[in-house]
């Protein structure tokens, strides 16, 4: 019997050998300069996941062609002028011991005017609703034979370009309503040539590309990348999607990477990178099925974060590659530790890197204060050998305590049963950020972390106030108890949470509203920590500090960078209590 591949084992994509079974699929950053040059924040961010241990980092999205560009700051390859940063980029993705890819992606109807300063081009002349920083109808031209012709050319300079800066492959962005996926959907697609009506005809454009790039830039492999199921009337279905795979291979594809959903999709766009409210492994079974039918390496996408869910597709057979988007941004040392059998930093699968880069801020998450900002963390570190005591073990106390544990005697007091605070509250609201709220996703946040402490030989102690005895001798106190409610709704708040209330369809429409949300993390919740720390028995020489709702009551991610900062920048943060 053949012996049964693990999630860590190498395997070959045309011939290029990974390391392991895992893959960061293209992630819009918006690190690149406004021209669209790699940038040292670009370089730092992909060499911190490389580093990580991922087998193959797929550089984001970047147009074969200016007109093709959809978003500020989006990286270059159109053009010759590109390629000393993409050079520099592969350098540093191949020290750290990955392989490098790089999406080639044209937005099609999607790429705005006023960012590629050109008139967008799609198969067929289709209103298309658009949103970068701001929202847009926009009517693409349809493209002629000649203009098609045009952009395939395009692609194949821009494949040349990636081998010339010494990519190993590159893929093809065939998914998610851009021009490869919309000449695949019918709603898009209303052409009467060889490139509409029947599927066959309307995989011709993408197939075209895939064949021209094997024939004429020889020994670079191409991932096909295809989004198997639109989910909206109108759109791909996965019936068609299979085919289309199987074609791709039949075509020279050297993997099939498989994916789903669409901008168009319904009940929301958001079914392409599905929130924390739809299932774990949400497209594997799309994956598993493209298996069954192709013999070059699938790849599987979709909140796969759980590093045993992971290893578990890998080992029933139904995908062959994971890909971790989210999951490498909230925990760039992903594969690493999940080889190592530590735990991982938990992606919440809340979407704010989605959500909030399309607003037009650069990439950032909730749980990683890191992302984007790899730079302004480069060598820094904790410093070691003193007795801390953390008050609090929420977010923002089990954040802190897990950044400095190493090298430091730490303790988490918490008068709570257990750790989480608040945020474990958060998962049974309506949303959290511009999504459905799931609780199951918050609490192994919390208990991942607070594994991670553990493990790094913090120690806790529950159900119990800090005493001067706890305090004595303490180098250093971190107040990290969270914020508390106004007007006696502490002891409102949590009840009504509990309740079906807080599931019904008004509460929805209430907390959908931003002021009422905003009413709720800020004006309705203050921080306490100052005034406690002015009352904790410390000894003389020891240093309090205030971070996370504790210092100011906000988000989420704002008590995280808090604790996150304070643990890796104390000598600059922290001060004696007067």
């Amino acid at each position: 019997m053949a012996e049964v591949p693990g999630l860590f084992d190498p395997i070959e994509i045309g011939g290029v050998r990974l390391r392991n079974r895992t893959l960061l699929p293209s992630m819009t950053t918006r690190l690149a300069d406004d021209a669209g040059h790699v940038t040292d924040a670009t370089l730092a961010y992909y060499r911190a996941r490389a580093e990580g241990g991922v087998g193959l980092v797929t550089v984001e999205m970047a147009s074969p062609e200016i007109a093709g560009k959809h978003r500020f700051r989006e990286l270059g390859i159109y053009d010759d002028m590109f390629l000393p940063g993409l050079r520099r980029l592969v350098d540093t993705l191949h020290e750290a011991g990955a392989r490098a890819s790089i999406q080639l992606g044209h937005g099609g109807s999607r790429a705005r005017s006023v960012v590629s300063g050109t008139t967008p081009v799609a198969p067929s002349a289709v209103p298309t609703p658009v949103f970068e920083i701001e929202a847009e109808l926009a009517v693409p031209e349809a493209m002629s034979a000649a203009r098609m012709r045009e952009t395939v050319d395009a692609y194949v300079a821009a494949a040349a370009r990636a081998q010339r800066a010494g990519f190993d492959m590159v893929e093809l962005h065939g998914a998610h309503g851009y021009l490869i996926s919309q000449f695949l959907s019918p709603l898009e697609n209303t052409r009467s040539d060889a490139y509409g009506g029947s599927l066959e005809n309307r995989a011709r454009f993408g197939l075209e590309i895939l064949r021209r790039i094997k024939s004429e830039v020889p020994g670079l492999p191409v991932i096909f990348r295809i989004g198997v199921e639109d989910f909206f009337p109108g759109g791909l279905t996965a019936d068609e999607g299979m085919q289309v795979g199987r074609w791709a291979e039949r075509d020279g594809a050297d993997a099939v990477s498989v994916t789903a959903g669409h901008y168009r999709s319904l009940p929301a766009a958001e079914r392409m990178i599905p929130p924390m409210a739809y299932p774990a492994a949400t497209f594997v079974e799309y994956a598993a099925r493209m298996k069954q039918l192709v013999d070059v390496p699938v790849i599987g996408v979709g909140r796969l974060g759980d590093p045993e869910l992971a290893a578990g597709a890998v080992a029933d057979g139904k995908l062959d590659i994971v890909a971790l988007g989210r999951p490498l941004i909230a925990d760039p040392h992903w594969v690493a530790k999940a080889q190592a059998g530590v735990p991982v930093r938990r992606c919440l699968a809340c979407n704010h890197c989605i959500t909030n880069m399309r607003s037009g801020a650069q990439l950032s998450c909730v749980v990683n204060p890191a992302t984007g900002r790899e730079e302004v963390y480069a060598g820094t570190s904790a410093p070691g050998g003193r007795r801390i005591v953390v008050l609090g073990a929420g977010p923002a106390g089990l954040t802190y305590a897990s950044q400095v544990a190493e090298g430091n005697d730490v303790m988490v007091i918490d008068r709570a049963e257990r750790a989480g605070g608040a945020f474990r509250l958060t998962g049974l609201a309506p949303r959290f950020n511009d999504v459905a709220a799931a609780e199951p996703t918050f609490t192994a946040y919390v208990d991942e972390l607070e594994r991670t402490c553990r493990l790094g030989g913090v120690r806790f102690r529950y159900g119990s106030e800090a005493t001067g005895d706890d305090l004595r001798g303490a180098d250093l106190v971190v107040v990290a108890t969270g914020a508390h409610y106004r007007f006696g709704l502490g002891a409102v708040v949590p009840r009504l949470l509990r309740t079906r209330a807080a599931r019904s369809r008004a509460a929805a429409r209430l907390f959908a509203s931003p002021r009422i949300r905003d009413a709720l993390y800020y004006r309705l919740r203050t921080g306490r920590g100052a005034e406690l720390a002015r009352r904790l028995p410390v000894d003389p020489g020891s240093t309090v500090l205030v971070v996370g709702d504790a210092a100011r009551a906000g988000k989420a991610r704002e008590a995280i960078t808090s604790a996150f900062d304070a643990a890796l920048a104390p000598s600059a943060r922290s001060a004696p209590t007067p």
